[in-house]
C-alpha cells in the first residue's frame, strides 16, 4: 500500500490479498450482499455472471479454488489505480493445480465500490491457458 492509494484503491488491494490467502470466509465481509462477479471467458470453470455474495463465495470462488492445491494460487498486485468508485488492477496468479501443473496467469480487474464494499467485479485473463493447464 502507498500513502496516495484511495480509499477505494485500499478496499481493492485488500479484497485481492484476501484472495490471494484463499480464507473464503474472510473474504465475505468484503463483498456487497448484492455483489456480481463475472469471469468474461466463455468456457473456464466459473465463466459467466454470478450474483450475490454467498453464490460469488460457495457456488464461484470454493469451486475454483478447489481447481488449486490449498493455499493457492497467490495473487500478486502488480498495479492498481482508480477514478471514483472504479478501481482498475493488473494482478498475476501463481501456484499449482490439483492435477500437479504450475500455474502462472495474468489478470485485468474493473471493481466496482458501492457503500465501502466491492459491488461489482469483472475479471480477464487469459481462458486458452487455463483451459491448457487443466488437461
Amino acid at each position: 500500500m502507498t500513502s496516495n492509494e484511495t480509499t477505494n484503491e485500499r478496499l481493492a488491494r485488500e479484497f485481492l490479498e484476501t484472495l490471494s490467502t484463499g480464507d473464503l470466509e474472510a473474504l465475505r465481509p468484503l463483498l456487497h450482499a448484492d455483489a456480481s462477479w463475472e469471469a468474461t471467458g466463455k468456457s473456464i470453470p466459473g465463466a459467466g455472471i454470478t450474483r450475490g455474495r454467498d453464490r460469488i463465495i460457495d457456488e464461484l470462488l470454493a469451486p475454483v479454488r478447489g481447481l488449486f492445491v490449498p493455499g493457492d494460487p497467490k495473487v500478486r498486485i502488480q498495479r492498481i489505480f482508480s477514478k471514483d468508485e472504479w478501481v482498475a488492477a493488473e494482478t498475476e496468479a501463481i501456484g499449482k493445480l490439483s492435477n500437479g501443473k504450475d500455474y502462472h496467469n495474468r489478470y485485468a480487474w474493473i471493481i466496482e465500490i458501492r457503500d465501502g464494499k466491492v459491488f461489482a467485479l469483472r475479471e480477464y485473463m487469459d481462458t486458452a491457458y487455463i483451459l491448457e493447464q487443466l488437461k
